[in-house]
């Protein structure tokens, strides 16, 4: 095999991490030769279009150890034969004694898989996500005595011990995160750990492409308001269903509006608070103004983004300290010239200039969501302002040429030549027609 990098995933692919797959597939275009290498296999009933774009070779590690024990028994054969043997085992060793679960067991069992099966082409391992597969890619780099670097997102920065972050930052050769809130996060610990600043603000580009500006507006009637029962305002909201994303607050703020303002709501995601959630609309009222739509792919999110008037997301900071960093959604209902009503959390206001291409609130706060959300759909002139500076401000500053550049060095890849992006085969048809082209 002709590949240089393994890039290191938890799970692939997955409906719920389009970033990933479209960075992947930036780097394939601009000559970058990799294998996908996933901790999981695929759960999720469908795939988007840019997954079936990427070309490079996926394999599958052991999800779990007592299912391949052959492999993880040659790949212990393997190792014991490394130089790089006892240097993982012992970091292995201090992390088990600050970690002692079965979790931490299984990925060193991954990773003696991983630095047996790899080909001897691999000169780098990339892990997409701080904690678990940089554990693995960590414990493989050090058995095969490779380098390994890192992207970080969310999750995987805000709950992970900061023993284990310094550590992985001190020992990686490079990292980068997709926020200014992140990035200063992990660069203030690094510093605590004796490295100074290894972590590049990288934000997750856009594919304009495949998120083109919508075609002109060609609804006959007026803009919708809230006051006509027969055109109510189409409200959106794309995210799974899990608590960080507050879909609890959303409702009790739906069930706020005044009842003379008319709305519906589509959703699109899946997740295990799903069933509790369509209970509480039930409770407050609302279950038919609210189309559950579970997982789709990307078109189909695309159009319901087409089909809409407003973007609405309720982030919250979970108990465990899980959060969001910028969710993707929110810059493809931007990119569809959504105004979007979203919390002051994390890296949000780091892509929604309140005012300007949105407003946010404080989260928890239902009252002051739901006063956000009159005041966009009583103002469909307000909202068509702000979605022209949303998609404006996509344009500039989170179309993918321009944050995949400064990636493309830390792979050895030269810097892009400006090209005009051509469309992807499908498009989402006008907004307000919810058509999907062939």
């Amino acid at each position: 095999m002709d590949a240089e990098w393994a890039i290191i995933l938890k799970g692939y692919p997955r409906l719920s991490e389009t970033f990933i797959a479209e960075e992947l597939a930036a780097l394939e275009r601009a000559g970058l030769r990799y294998q996908i290498w996933s901790l999981r296999h695929p759960t999720d009933p469908a795939v988007h279009p840019v997954h079936r774009e990427i070309r490079a070779p996926v394999f599958y590690l052991p999800e779990y150890l007592h299912d391949a024990p052959w492999r993880v028994l040659r790949g212990l054969g393997a190792a014991l034969r490394r130089p790089g043997f006892p240097r993982a085992l012992r970091q292995w060793g201090r992390d088990f004694r600050r970690d002692p679960t079965r979790n931490r067991i299984r990925r060193f069992g991954q990773a003696l898989v991983l630095a047996r099966e790899l080909p001897p082409c691999i000169t780098g391992l990339h892990a997409h996500f701080l904690h678990t597969p940089a554990s693995v890619a960590r414990y493989a780099a050090l058995l095969r005595g490779a380098s390994w670097s890192f992207s970080a997102h969310a999750k995987d920065i805000w709950t992970s011990p900061e023993w284990e972050l310094g550590e992985k930052l001190a020992d990686c050769a490079w990292g980068v995160s997709c926020t200014d809130t992140g990035t200063d996060y992990l660069n203030g610990i690094a510093a605590r750990f004796g490295r100074a600043a290894p972590v590049l603000r990288l934000y997750h580009g856009l594919p304009l492409a495949r998120f083109p500006a919508p075609p002109p507006d060609v609804a006959t009637g007026p803009a919708r308001d809230g006051r006509d029962r027969a055109q109510p305002v189409r409200l959106v909201s794309v995210g799974r269903l899990v608590d960080k994303k507050g879909y609890d607050i959303l409702l009790r703020a739906l069930a706020l509006l005044p009842h003379d303002c008319h709305w519906q709501l589509t959703h699109i995601g899946a997740g295990p608070l799903a069933g509790q959630l369509r209970d509480q609309a039930g409770e407050l009222g609302l279950a038919d103004r609210i189309d559950w739509r579970g997982a789709c792919d990307q078109a189909d999110v695309l159009a319901a983004l087409r089909a809409s008037d407003l973007f609405v997301l309720a982030c919250r900071v979970s108990a465990d300290g899980d959060r969001d960093g910028i969710p993707n959604v929110l810059m493809e209902a931007q990119s569809q010239k959504l105004a979007c009503v979203a919390t002051r959390i994390s890296a949000i206001p780091e892509l929604i200039r309140e005012g300007e291409t949105g407003i946010l609130v404080a989260p928890e706060d239902a009252a002051a969501l739901a006063q956000a959300m009159g005041q966009l759909i009583a103002s469909p002139d307000r909202r068509a302002a702000m979605g022209d500076a949303a998609r404006a401000r996509i344009e500039m500053d989170f179309a993918m040429h321009a944050c995949i550049a400064p990636l493309l060095p830390r792979f050895g890849l030269a810097p892009p030549q400006p090209v005009g992006e051509k469309t992807v085969k499908y498009a989402a048809g006008p907004r307000g027609s919810g058509a999907v082209a062939d």
